[in-house]
């Protein structure tokens, strides 16, 4: 399998970290799918998380091309990266464990989309066992003013000003056509990930953190898409930390955010308990 082919990082905990924490069951693996312009230093930070609870993590962030560039162009390259990001779990042997995802914003949750469908309708992936996702700051549909923001800080600084206002413009112009005033259309070749996910949501678990500080991601979005899910029988839960910024929770609050997402895991483990059976039903509905 052709994993080399993506840049991750995979981290695998010491024997007696997991025993003490999973006490003979097997240990989760717990994918994070980073977001825009996210270095791993940072990724790790969140990582670390798991991997003091003894899980297996996998880190992977999408390139700024494919989220900018491709996905907003319709390019479905991020389908061929969810593939071999499933395809990782067979090459470790650990597809047999627990799956959870820790996902960040827009960019994260564009790869998601891509993993959800292929667990889905890829029997390759019917014995997988998902437990649940947890969903920083994502997802935001048609949200221009968001995206420019987003792009502007993964740029940085270094970029020549005419440089910036040129990608910045282009980019602008690009996805307000395709994505706001051509959507009606587009979307029957390409649908944006807020629609595909949330017309065919996965059954697991889901808790959604975000602020309505996030000027990004607009809170609105995120607390529609939650009510929606509620609707079709997803069992979903969300907080809001009311004055941080885009994906800087866990800066801003590192004790709360950790808190909440041990205890999440926690809890998906105790709901995965029963039969294999079970565990296949959530994935492929």
């Amino acid at each position: 399998m052709a994993d080399d082919e993506i840049d991750y990082n995979i981290v695998f905990p010491d024997a007696g970290t997991s025993e003490r924490h999973w006490q003979g069951t097997k240990e989760p693996v717990v994918i994070l799918l980073g977001w825009a312009g996210c270095k791993d230093k940072h990724l790790s930070k969140y990582s670390s998380i798991y991997n003091e609870q003894g899980c297996v993590t996998i880190r992977y962030t999408a390139p700024l091309k494919t989220v900018f560039i491709s996905e907003s162009f319709g390019y479905k390259e991020m389908r061929s990266t969810a593939l071999k990001l499933l395809e990782i779990l067979y090459d470790y042997e650990v597809e047999n464990s627990p799956i959870f995802f820790h996902i960040f914003s827009n960019a994260g949750f564009m790869l998601y989309r891509y993993i959800v469908e292929l667990l889905h309708n890829d029997k390759q992936f019917s014995s997988l066992c998902v437990i649940g996702a947890l969903v920083d700051s994502a997802p935001g549909s048609g949200n221009v003013r968001g995206a420019l923001r987003a792009l502007t800080a993964t740029l940085g600084p270094k970029i020549s000003p005419i440089l910036r206002y040129f990608l910045l413009a282009l980019f602008a112009v690009s996805v307000f056509l395709l994505r706001v005033v051509l959507y009606p259309l587009t979307k029957y070749i390409h649908k944006n990930h807020y629609d595909a996910v949330q017309e065919r949501p996965p059954t697991w678990p889901h808790f959604y953190l975000y602020s309505r500080a996030d000027q990004v991601i607009r809170h609105r979005d995120i607390e529609l898409f939650v009510e929606t899910l509620k609707l079709k029988g997803v069992p979903v839960d969300s907080y809001d930390f009311v004055t941080t910024a885009h994906v800087s929770h866990f800066r801003e609050f590192p004790e709360q955010y950790t808190l909440k997402c041990r205890d999440f895991l926690v809890a998906c483990m105790k709901d995965s308990d029963g039969t294999e059976i079970k565990k296949r039903h959530r994935v492929q509905n």
